[in-house]
């Protein structure tokens, strides 16, 4: 079976994690989390990616988001590769967050 990776839009994810259903693990590095964070998101940055460190999301689904989509994408399929089921990200990252009007927060 190919590994795939689904998209999902900001309100989805949006809507996901304020019902408690979705996990977001945001793999971009410290300095720019620093400057803008997805609120409830835990940090696992990709340049030293390790699926061991995504904590147990509890029965929650993990959702991987990036700056623009792209790392996200990576984080999956290198959780996949780890034998982890973690098939889901924010398709456009921060920038489609924004976009769809989204809160964000500052200090990481």
């Amino acid at each position: 079976m190919a590994d795939q990776v689904h998209d999902l839009t900001p309100e989805d994810v949006s809507k996901g994690m304020a019902e408690g259903g979705f996990l977001l693990v945001d793999v971009r590095e410290p300095n720019e989390v620093a400057v803008e964070a997805y609120p409830g998101a835990v940090v696992v940055p990709l340049s030293s990616f390790d699926p061991k460190e995504i904590p147990d999301p509890h029965g929650k689904q993990v959702v991987f988001a990036c700056r623009s989509g792209k790392r996200s994408v990576t984080a999956s399929l290198a959780a996949q590769a780890a034998g982890l089921a973690y098939d889901k990200h924010l398709a456009g990252g921060m920038l489609a967050w924004k976009a769809a009007g989204l809160p964000t927060k500052s200090g990481g």
